[in-house]
């Protein structure tokens, strides 16, 4: 059984990143991708991904506030992971307030997405989700 992996990032070179190291794994499955909240909110509603890859900042962040994508997204996806660039004390409690379980740099995705997102789905698995 495959790990199903939702991307929602703004930046299409990283999605392309991103994708080409997910669909590398055996293992895991991208099952679609977003290029903003909204599309997040639909995608994650339909395909109701094992794991949420959530950039912080997206273009329409002003419309969709962390608590209103939480609400929505929470119960639609296994486990949320957080990844962003910036990973300062304010993107920790960002990070939190959209219900991540865990806030990865981008500059270390290649060597900890993986053994991240795979603890994180046997973590969500078990019901022992821990903060960030």
């Amino acid at each position: 059984m495959s790990i199903k992996v939702l991307l929602a990032d703004d930046t299409a070179l990283m999605r392309t990143a991103i994708a080409a190291l997910l669909k590398a794994e055996p293992g895991i499955e991208l099952v679609g991708e977003a290029a903003n909240f909204r599309e997040t909110l639909a995608l994650t509603e339909t395909l109701k991904p094992d794991i949420l890859l959530l950039d912080l900042r997206m273009p329409d962040e002003r419309e969709y506030s962390a608590q209103f994508v939480k609400s929505k997204i929470v119960n639609n996806a296994g486990c949320i992971i957080a990844i962003s660039v910036w990973n300062d004390e304010h993107a920790i409690i960002l990070a939190k307030s959209f219900g991540a379980s865990i806030l990865l740099d981008k500059a270390k995705l290649v060597s900890e997405l993986m053994p991240t997102i795979r603890q994180s789905y046997s973590n969500s698995a078990q019901s022992i989700i821990g903060g960030v």
